[in-house]
């Protein structure tokens, strides 16, 4: 082999071997978690697709830039879940809208919950609960009993303490329980701010504390799935919009 035919391979290497590593980075950001905004939080909703979510064909969609989650009489939902699945949160600050487009329905933000029924994609553990007549919304319930069977946690309009032996005390909160279900809308949006640190959550709406939740007990959840419910037995819709988290772990 002369020089100028070994030269020529040279070169031709050379050019190879920069555009594969030109190439490369550009694959690797294709495959990075969605940014931070300058505050730390992530958007969890792309506001077209369910990319990052799993839910039950049939059940879950996007429409008008919304989340979606849809049954009726002639197509009933189990008790279903579009679940959150790239990760597992522990501790978490949630900003998330709802709205019920139908008059009646049950639905609720799950948190540091487990999948109990992989088929049905159902899960248990913490629910922050609504409803589209304004009677759960801004409770704290455990779903499926996976936190010990304790039915509602933490009403509307109080402050609840679970002890380290597993038993209940409350408090009044400033607004009551009947000044927070007023401060609901129906058919129309509501801003949820939900934040878990620790034992201690609060659920606020509208810019309202609904329920203020210390879980000490040995019952309590500590990390786990995010997940948005679809209640069996309902005619119901129930949209969700603008899903953004930020992690709290390591304050």
């Amino acid at each position: 082999m002369n020089r100028r035919t070994m030269l020529a391979i040279t070169v031709a290497m050379g050019t190879a071997a920069l555009l594969i590593s030109t190439a490369q980075p550009r694959a690797r950001a294709n495959l990075q978690s969605p940014q931070a905004d300058g505050d730390g939080f992530v958007s969890l909703f792309d506001g077209k697709t369910l990319d990052g979510w799993e839910g039950l064909d049939g059940f879950w969609s996007v429409k008008d830039g919304v989340i979606v989650g849809q049954e009726d009489r002639s197509h009933p939902a189990p008790q279903t879940f579009l679940i959150y699945k790239n990760r597992n949160f522990s501790d978490f600050e949630l900003h998330i809208k709802y709205r019920f487009a139908t008059p009646d329905g049950n639905s609720g933000i799950q948190f540091r919950s487990k999948i109990i029924k992989p088929a049905q994609l159902q899960v248990g553990g913490y629910q922050a609960d609504m409803d589209g007549k304004r009677g759960y919304d801004g409770t704290i319930y455990d779903e499926q009993g996976v936190a010990g069977g304790r039915g509602t946690m933490s009403n509307r309009g109080e402050r609840t303490v679970w002890t380290e032996e597993n038993k209940r005390t409350a408090t009044k909160l400033p607004e009551s329980a009947g000044e927070l279900k007023n401060l609901i809308k129906t058919n129309d949006w509501n801003d949820v701010v939900l934040v878990a640190q620790g034992p201690h959550v609060t659920y606020t709406i509208n810019g309202h504390l609904m329920t203020d939740l210390t879980d000490n007990s040995p019952k309590a959840l500590h990390d786990g799935v995010l997940a948005l419910q679809l209640h069996a037995g309902f005619v119901m819709e129930i949209q969700f919009k603008d899903v953004r988290i930020k992690v709290l772990e390591g304050r």
